[in-house]
């Protein structure tokens, strides 16, 4: 039995953020973490992106549906522990590295061959897996598990998802972090995440402000803090 369950989507930055420090806190209380699918595109298939979102963002939403169709293909090869095992792999190549330009509209090379081989070459597994990428089969797979976090949290709500002490504990969206805290304040904040969520009656706490994440591909270095924008409705682009 897993002591958290931990829905995400491989594009999303701040669901990356959370799960490294997630990972610090796992290895700190010899915690068992579940990896499973949320997908920001399915989860937004209804949304007009022209309106709501930055003009990269439908891209990028799509590339992350066809990284966790290979992530499905990979837990039914190789079982749940690896699924975690290409999230990390994936999220170095994706949130590590520096932000590209001038790339082409409505696409995102995230979410193509080129990018997914060396990944799984890297981890010793066929590169065959990369055919998931074109297998819209194992969407509805992805809509299942996506569902089953909206049934725990909710509708509005984005990534990452989390529920504490499964299968009956609360679960959240969030927490959403810009960086990391230090190893040493790490278990710190997660007992006071769990505080919260151990009381059945607490519902939320938000704010839309938040400093841009502190990762490469945003352009903000380790050490760095950036800058405060206010990521109304989960975005930095304000409905129209």
């Amino acid at each position: 039995m897993a002591d958290l369950r931990f829905w995400f989507d491989p594009v999303c930055p701040f669901a990356w953020l959370t799960s490294r420090w997630v990972e610090e806190v796992a290895r700190q209380r010899e915690y068992e973490v579940e990896w499973r699918f949320i997908s920001l595109r399915l989860l937004n298939a209804h949304v007009d992106y022209d309106a709501h979102f930055p003009p990269e963002y439908e891209a990028g939403h799509t590339a992350g549906l066809r990284l966790l169709r290979v992530a499905a293909r990979v837990r039914d090869e190789h079982g749940d522990d690896a699924v975690g095992r290409l999230y990390t792999a994936l999220g170095h190549g994706i949130h590590d590295a520096a932000p590209v330009e001038g790339g082409t509209p409505g696409h995102d090379r995230r979410g193509t061959t080129d990018f997914v081989v060396p990944v799984l070459e890297g981890l010793g597994w066929d590169a065959a897996l990369a055919d998931a990428l074109e297998d819209t089969s194992l969407d509805a797979r992805i809509q299942a598990e996506t569902d089953e976090a909206l049934a725990l949290t909710g509708k509005d709500v984005g990534t990452p998802i989390l529920q504490f002490r499964p299968p009956e504990g609360l679960a959240f969206f969030g927490p959403v972090i810009s960086r990391l805290p230090d190893p040493e304040d790490a278990v710190a904040l997660w007992d006071h995440v769990i505080g919260l969520a151990s009381f059945s009656g607490f519902t939320e706490l938000k704010r839309s402000l938040r400093e841009r994440p502190q990762l490469r591909s945003f352009g903000v270095e380790p050490g760095e803090v950036g800058a405060t924008e206010d990521w109304h409705g989960g975005s930095r682009r304000q409905k129209r």
